[in-house]
């Protein structure tokens, strides 16, 4: 019984995999509690850090873009509970389907943002965001370092599935597409 539950909850690239999740949960929830705390950018209002960023705080209570805003603290635990079973489902994919790096590490930056984001949820009743991207009179959206990670960690998966990163397992099929007639008797 443990021996398979271990099997589901541990594999060949979780350690490395969790570990990119816990960095990631570290440096968001640092950078964070800095920028609230240590830095009191509530009070400072937006600051300018180039012509195309600013530093403002913002508490989003929905999700991407404000979406779905969540009006209680109630709303918020059901956001960061759905944060918490989507962080557990990827923990079984890295044990049980992972098989490279950056598939490993892909899923440990979505991991960490988003158990971090879950955490703002429960502890400030929304997602902390501070960084403010604008061009040509245009805003868009205000995030955090958690949504950075979830973003690369998004484009590492993309970048896999369409790059051949991991060997090919299918017989007959060379690492490019091309079949070798030969193999397939």
């Amino acid at each position: 019984m443990i021996g398979s539950l271990q099997t589901w909850l541990w594999g060949q690239w979780s350690r490395y995999g969790l570990t990119i999740a816990l960095i990631t949960f570290v440096l968001d929830q640092a950078h964070k509690w800095w920028m609230i705390l240590g830095y009191r950018i509530a009070e400072k209002g937006r600051v300018t850090i180039t012509p195309f960023l600013d530093l403002v705080y913002v508490l989003n209570r929905g999700v991407s873009y404000g979406m779905f805003t969540q009006g209680d603290q109630r709303g918020q635990y059901v956001l960061a509970s759905f944060a918490v079973v989507a962080s557990l489902g990827l923990a079984v994919w890295l044990a049980r389907g992972v098989d490279n790096k950056i598939l490993a590490a892909s899923v440990g930056l979505i991991i960490g943002g988003a158990l971090g984001n879950g955490l703002d949820r429960i502890l400030l009743g929304g997602v902390a965001d501070f960084f403010s991207a604008h061009a040509f009179g245009y805003y868009w959206y205000v995030f955090n370092v958690a949504d950075v990670a979830i973003v690369a960690g998004v484009v590492g998966l993309l970048y896999d599935s369409f790059v051949s990163s991991r060997p090919n397992n299918s017989a007959g099929n060379s690492r490019d597409g091309s079949g070798d007639a030969s193999k397939l008797s």
